[in-house]
């Protein structure tokens, strides 16, 4: 039987990120959400923060994912939620 052992990838604390943007999945984990929400906030321009495009994927800046964080932005809808 082959079992696949899940990859849980950790990101640094948002404070000590040195990127002005950060790819889906450490959006996601910033934000307590999966990423597939993050790909339809982009794709329905419904979520609190839009992203940027770089090089045809999608980055988070980090100054808006911090908004979210701190009550500056309001989050989406939870409808959305996947």
């Amino acid at each position: 039987m082959n079992h696949e052992s899940a990859t849980v990838r950790m990101f640094p604390p948002l404070a000590h990120e040195t990127r002005s943007a950060v790819e889906t999945e450490c959006a996601a984990f910033h934000l307590n959400r999966r990423p597939q929400t993050l790909r339809l906030w982009a794709c329905h321009g419904n979520g609190p923060i839009r992203p940027i495009h770089v090089h045809g994927r999608l980055a988070w800046k980090v100054a808006d994912i911090q908004a979210v964080l701190n009550g500056e932005i309001a989050h989406g809808d939870s409808d959305c939620e996947t």
